[in-house]
């Protein structure tokens, strides 16, 4: 098991997590101020509007980074109510791995050895790839809302759309919105929580219902 798990992290790494990078490059701090009433209006209508938005495919860019290791693929994103299906390409070897499941537990295929099981998608990429990735929570924090799991605080930008959110002890940093849609959707998200860091960067979204 360590074995796989070493030769997976070294696949991965290979390519530079551009999507770090990125956000070192930025120059500018991003507006961050509490919401007045029109702002937490606007963001009551959007959580009311995107409430029941649980079928939905997202393709993009994923970057992870525990501190130590990094890792960086295209993803492939399909949430189906409960159930999900998430597919990351690495860059260099053209190799993927799929996490799928649903209440029932998750299972991973791609790895040597065959395909793996576990009660929930956060500890079976924990144990088996090494990635702190907050599943339960980023499929609404993605969609630019609060999850259900407890309180959050939420800071918005001068656009009135969420600019960062804590929540679950993780930051969560909007860096882009796609403002062509109604309701905007975010574009670049950017999770925290150190040493465990999860960038995305959304270049497609379609909703299904």
């Amino acid at each position: 098991m360590v074995l796989i798990v070493s030769l997976l992290r070294k696949t991965l790494v290979l390519a530079l997590p551009v999507l770090l990078l990125a956000a070192c490059a930025t120059t500018r701090p991003p507006v961050r101020q509490p919401g007045d009433a029109v702002t937490l209006g606007l963001q009551e209508q959007r959580e009311r509007a995107l409430a029941d938005t649980d079928h939905w495919t997202l393709e993009g860019r994923l970057a992870v980074s525990d501190g130590k290791d990094s890792g960086s693929g295209g993803l492939t994103w399909k949430q189906d109510g409960d159930r999900y299906e998430f597919t990351v390409r690495a860059p260099v070897t053209g190799r993927s791995f799929r996490l799928t499941g649903g209440p029932e537990g998750a299972q991973l295929e791609g790895l040597d050895g065959g395909t793996r099981r576990g009660p929930d998608a956060e500890s079976l990429m924990a144990s088996t790839v090494g990635w702190q990735i907050p599943m339960t929570e980023l499929k609404r924090w993605v969609l630019g809302l609060r999850a259900d799991t407890g309180p959050a605080d939420i800071a918005f930008g001068s656009d009135r759309l969420p600019s960062r959110l804590v929540q679950d002890g993780w930051t969560v940093d909007y860096k882009q919105w796609d403002t062509t849609r109604q309701p905007a959707m975010p574009t670049r998200v950017f999770a925290e929580k150190p040493p465990f860091k999860v960038r995305l960067s959304i270049e497609d979204w379609s909703f299904t219902r």
